[in-house]
């Protein structure tokens, strides 16, 4: 047999191919033949050598008579030399592939189809190439080679289950590994395509694989990798490893260096008050880096707009290019100060005769805060909408009731400063002022019906219309009782009816009254008693100076301690609910104060009793004698305390 992959290897000894008939016996030690008799149970014996006898001492079946002195025998000689050709067949095939292994040689194959993990390739074996799929993928995850279409490769291992495993990167890597060192050691940049993100940095196609580190992609830190995949960049190999197959690049090289280049013809040119068209880099609260070339600048947000940003997003975002004005330069440290507004005029250099004052100006509200709303009139020029001088009404809680960032409304100009840059607004005064009519709606002695809205300390507020509220101070809320708080008498929503007590439309206040609604209970008293009337009143509270006194419903009188006396002089027990005598000494209309005493009833009691004594003297009944009547006659001219006593002891006596 020739060996087909070594065409030197001279053929064994030609075997008879003509068809032998076995002999029985020799069927059944053919029978008996087992896969132990060959080194490879998987190989197929041809035709003409299995039908040799392997025992030693088996029988060989022969052919007709005539024919079996013409053909020698086949022995175990032969069978040997067949299965020696064999060997020879795979130790060939073997040694083949591990020269392919050991020696990394590019193999062009053909693909024959591709699988769910592999490209099949033909490489000219008995058993074929497997390119793992991941390897000819491109960005989109779409394999490379299609079947029929030819690919190198490199041989790197026999695989247990069949077949050789061969990589397509290597092949490449040897194609291109020559112009990647040539490249390394003249820094020339390389192109490449990214691939994907792995861990720590991004794969690129540079006609192999290579690794470029997350560091290594931009000149300040990058957050997200992502957006680099499937877009071409500019590279430069900075490590190889030949051995392992490693390649790594640079992206910030080539960056810095362009920078650098630009930096250089940036600070030869720059100087304060210059415009220059740069591009933003990046964002942050408090303003925006731009590139004017190679040198970054800080565009301050307040240097921004003349008006008031938020955030710089607001104006602009990375990537725009600005025209910007330098404000500052430190050579030494390399800082420039931008500003971008200072190329338009200040708008509030003549905001007093653009916006004079009651003029009607439309806005945008741009914010709404606790204590109004700020409008922007335009770019640059804002003004603010009190929260007072949004409605009429008291009682809007918050300006977020009425408008929201976004909204146009209409204002009047009240105030301007330019100096410090602010105007107010006012939106209540393009609606009608419901105080302007109030008085005339509700003039002084009109008996109004409201709900009550709230309680304070020091009255009610009671609504009698939408945005007007009238108070009833608490010392209008009753003419007979002393009320500390309105909620003794009234509750929150309940409907009452009041007297209108005065209106000042200017301070936009309505004054109230519940208790002038009843009789006043002093103008009463006033006009039933004088002073020297004696009224029996009851203690409601005592002081060191006296005691006050109920001698009406609703009307108190004072007893001051002075007079809290008996007609002997000794002081009088003023226990609260205790009941007394008492006299009008004083009353004050205006200021409704009455003055009380204990003592002077004690007196006005003495003097009757005079009279009374008097009286008796005269009559008849009393001189019955010539010494009684002149002892009367001279009583009646002249009466001492002690025959008033004397009298009063005898009238006891008699009783």
């Amino acid at each position: 047999m020739v060996d087909d992959h070594n065409p030197d290897h001279n053929e064994s000894k030609p075997l008879n191919t003509e068809l032998e008939t076995l002999a029985p016996e020799a069927t059944a030690d053919h029978a008996d033949l087992s896969s132990e008799s060959t080194p490879n149970p998987t190989h197929e014996i041809p035709t003409d050598t299995a039908q040799a006898t392997e025992a030693p001492h088996a029988q060989v079946a022969t052919l007709t008579a005539d024919a079996a002195s013409e053909e020698p025998d086949y022995d175990a000689a032969d069978f040997a030399a067949a299965l020696a050709n064999f060997d020879r067949e795979q130790a060939a095939e073997s040694a083949a592939a591990q020269n392919l292994t050991a020696e990394e040689v590019i193999v062009t194959g053909t693909v024959v189809k591709i699988t769910d993990k592999h490209v099949v390739v033909d490489i000219g074996l008995k058993s074929e190439g497997l390119i793992p799929l991941d390897q000819v993928l491109d960005v989109n995850g779409v394999s490379k080679f299609n079947p029929g279409d030819t690919v190198e490769v490199v041989v790197e291992r026999e695989e247990a289950e069949g077949g050789y495993l061969v990589s397509y990167e290597k092949a490449l890597r040897h194609k291109v590994w020559d112009k990647l060192e040539e490249a390394a050691n003249t820094k020339v940049p390389v192109k490449g395509m990214v691939l994907s993100r792995v861990k720590g940095g991004l794969t690129v196609d540079i006609g192999i694989k290579a690794f470029l580190p997350g560091s290594q992609v931009e000149v300040r830190p990058v957050r997200n990798l992502d957006g680099y995949i499937g877009t071409e960049i500019e590279v430069r190999v900075i490590k190889l490893n030949k051995k392992r197959g490693n390649v790594v690049i640079s992206r910030k090289e080539l960056l810095e260096e362009d920078q650098n280049a630009k930096k250089s013809v940036t600070l030869a040119t720059l100087e304060e008050g210059s415009i220059l068209t740069g591009t933003v880099k990046n964002l942050t609260d408090y303003g925006a880096f731009v590139d004017m070339g190679g040198l970054d600048g800080l565009l301050h947000i307040t240097d921004m707009s003349w008006g008031r940003l938020t955030h710089p997003r607001d104006l602009v975002n990375v990537g725009d290019e600005i025209q910007v004005k330098v404000l500052k330069f430190d050579k030494d440290k390399q800082r420039v100060s931008l500003g971008f507004k200072q190329l338009t005029p200040d708008p509030w250099l003549d905001a007093t005769e653009r916006y004079p004052i009651g003029a009607q100006v439309r806005g945008r509200i741009l914010s709404v805060t606790d204590y109004g709303a700020f409008v922007e009139l335009e770019q640059g020029i804002e003004g603010l909408v009190h929260v007072s001088e949004m409605t009429w009404s008291k009682r809007m809680k918050h300006p977020s009731k009425m408008v929201k960032p976004g909204d146009e409304v209409d204002t009047i100009i009240l105030s301007v400063n330019p100096s410090d840059r602010r105007i107010s607004l006012g939106m209540k005064q393009l609606q009608d002022n419901p105080w302007e009519q109030l008085e005339d709606k509700y003039p002084t002695g009109a008996i109004i019906e409201g709900r009550v809205r709230n309680l304070t300390d020091f009255g009610a507020f009671i609504e009698i219309e939408d945005g007007i509220d009238g108070l009833v101070h608490v010392s209008n809320l009753s003419w007979t009782k002393r009320i500390k708080h309105p909620s003794e008498v009234l509750k929150k929503g309940e409907k009452v009816r009041a007297i209108v007590l005065g209106v000042e439309p200017e301070n936009r206040r309505l004054s109230l009254g519940v208790k002038q609604l009843q009789p006043d209970v002093w103008d009463t008293f006033f006009a039933q008693h004088r002073i020297g009337d004696v009224i029996k009143g009851k203690i409601l509270r005592t002081a060191q100076f006296g005691a006050f006194v109920e001698i009406a419903e609703g009307v108190e009188g004072l007893c001051h301690v002075s007079e809290a006396v008996d007609a002997t002089g000794q002081p009088v027990s003023m226990d609260v609910d205790s009941e007394h005598e008492f006299k009008i000494v004083k009353m004050n209309e205006e200021e409704k104060k009455v003055g009380l005493s204990i003592r002077a009833v004690g007196e006005e009691a003495s003097r009757a009793e005079v009279e009374s004594y008097k009286e008796r003297e005269k009559s008849p009944k009393a001189s019955s004698g010539s010494s009684s009547s002149s002892s009367s006659s001279s009583s009646s001219s002249s009466t001492t305390l002690g025959d008033l006593i004397n009298w009063k002891r005898a009238e006891r006596e008699e009783n």
